[in-house]
């Protein structure tokens, strides 16, 4: 069935504002932001406490299955570190946030990251991981990378993913 509004994946290395801007997408737009991380810990989607990453891990199975019913709906906004995590069929328009490493560097060391977690996460930046995840892992038209390394940006993407969402709606129109 199709949907009347369109679900969006907001998802990027953590630190490149992707709450933030799914926050203001949210405000902006009226649709529904679902940050996927907390909404794991209100599900009970989450396991034993990994060490290493110094967090817990995620029952992948438990979190997609509370989410299909609202993904089948329209009008979502997921905010998400990884990309391939989601059926291809949920989303519409997926955005990948990218952040100068230096900058993302100070923004995850001011979260506490340290050691092997500060380091795979800067380097799944310059590897661009998740660019390259959501590319594989979608259709190529409708992934968009965006740079986000100051409010000015985060205020002009915002404003460019209003502009796409009206001429999804006009495409996508049911006659």
């Amino acid at each position: 069935m199709p949907r009347n509004l369109p679900n969006i994946l907001v998802t990027g290395t953590p630190g490149v504002g992707k709450s933030e801007m799914a926050h203001m997408l949210s405000e902006k737009t009226g649709l529904t932001w679902l940050d996927v991380s907390q909404l794991a810990i209100e599900n009970k989607c989450v396991d034993e406490y990994d060490e290493v990453y110094q967090c817990r891990t995620l029952d992948e199975d438990k979190l997609l299955d509370g989410m299909e019913s609202a993904m089948n709906g329209g009008g979502i906004i997921v905010d998400y570190h990884s990309a391939e995590l989601f059926p291809e069929r949920w989303f519409d328009i997926v955005f990948v946030l990218r952040t100068d490493n230096t900058i993302l560097y100070d923004r995850l060391e001011k979260r506490g990251y340290s050691g092997k977690k500060l380091q795979d996460n800067i380097e799944c930046e310059i590897f661009q991981t998740i660019l390259e995840e959501a590319r594989s892992a979608y259709s190529k038209e409708i992934v968009h990378e965006l740079f986000n390394d100051t409010f000015e940006q985060m205020t002009n993407n915002v404003d460019r993913i209003c502009q796409l969402l009206e001429q999804w709606k006009i495409n996508n129109q049911q006659t």
